[in-house]
């Protein structure tokens, strides 16, 4: 059997599982779902409701993104995205899925969260930001010469956040940043795991 992976194409969280999937090289059967429509059966499996989730063909299910990730890599590490400090790491995912996600939120959807201006909440993901380029203008990939999973981990949230006023990110100073960003928007690892499936029905 298959695993299952449940996955919406533009979530960042589903996006750093596929990727990490596709360079494990393990296949699973995608099944993209409607946020309005969610599968019975992820909710069953997964009562979150939220993606992605992994089915193992032995029933097991992983319910976050970087434990997919974690698992696919125990199975099949090419890259050696996993050797890595351990400390680093998490100290790079925990800023990436804290602070910085809840700063992301508020600029992209500053309606929903009118208790401050749109351009305090973009300030206030300029921290990760800064911290980033500071790494970046020293070696090429977050934690060195070498891509790791570190990097597969925060891309997605970072291209969410260059999104939101393009104009203004590439007059920014976080030209390291952009170049990073520009080297996995344009690489053939996230042009495969982008395509584009039809929704899945129960």
């Amino acid at each position: 059997m298959t695993p299952i992976l449940y996955s919406y194409r533009r979530c960042p969280y589903a996006m750093r599982a596929r990727m990490a999937l596709y360079v494990a090289n393990i296949s699973v059967e995608l099944r993209e779902i409607s946020l309005r429509n969610k599968p019975a059966h992820m909710l069953a499996v997964s009562p979150k409701g939220t993606v992605p989730v992994l089915v193992l063909p032995n029933g097991h299910v992983i319910e976050q993104s970087i434990d997919i990730m974690d698992w696919a890599l125990q199975q099949h590490d090419p890259e050696a995205w996993l050797a890595v400090d351990h400390t680093q790491r998490q100290q790079w995912i925990t800023k990436n899925d804290g602070p910085f996600k809840a700063a992301l939120d508020r600029y992209k959807y500053p309606e929903k969260y009118p208790e401050s201006a749109q351009a305090d909440y973009r300030a206030q993901g300029e921290t990760h930001l800064q911290q980033l380029e500071t790494v970046l203008q020293q070696h090429r990939f977050i934690l060195g010469h070498q891509a790791s999973m570190v990097d597969i981990a925060l891309f997605p949230f970072v291209r969410q956040f260059a999104a939101v006023d393009p104009i203004w990110f590439g007059s920014s100073n976080y030209q390291c940043v952009a170049a990073w960003l520009s080297y996995w928007v344009e690489s053939e690892l996230f042009s495969q795991v982008m395509q584009k499936y039809p929704t899945y029905l129960d």
